[in-house]
């Protein structure tokens, strides 16, 4: 057991292996949720949107990955750029992001956030006809 756990914090050390895993389970994840929504389409998963009418910041989320999954990246960044970046920037964040993104200060951080949100809501409210 001891032997598997310093070779499991050994790949841990190397952020390619990390990056690689987390490239792979992304894409099996947009693979998988493609293929259910090629069997039987779901309808509305946004419980924000289904009650109010009104789409969240992160409304489409689930729709880039479907896109992704069928090879449509240009369709999967117009449902929502917010979650299209914020996917490539978990995947690759072991290579070097995180570690800028943690040393920027909390107030500066928090105004980046805001600003992407609050530019996601607007970006929603304008895809789904709302403005």
């Amino acid at each position: 057991m001891e032997a598997f756990m310093t070779g499991v914090m050994a790949l841990r050390r190397r952020p390619r292996f990390e990056v690689a895993g987390r490239v792979a389970l992304m894409t099996a994840a947009a693979l998988a949720v493609a293929l259910a929504h090629r069997v039987g389409d779901p309808g509305i998963l946004c419980p924000v949107r289904r009650f109010t009418g009104i789409p969240c910041p992160f409304c489409g989320g689930t729709t880039v990955f479907i896109e992704l999954g069928s090879g449509h990246p240009v369709r999967a960044l117009a449902a929502n750029p917010l979650v299209f970046v914020g996917a490539f920037v978990f995947a690759f964040a072991p290579l070097g992001p995180a570690a800028r993104w943690w040393a920027l200060k909390n107030r500066t951080r928090n105004g980046i956030l805001t600003l992407a949100i609050a530019t996601s809501g607007i970006w929603q409210l304008a895809r789904f006809g709302i403005l």
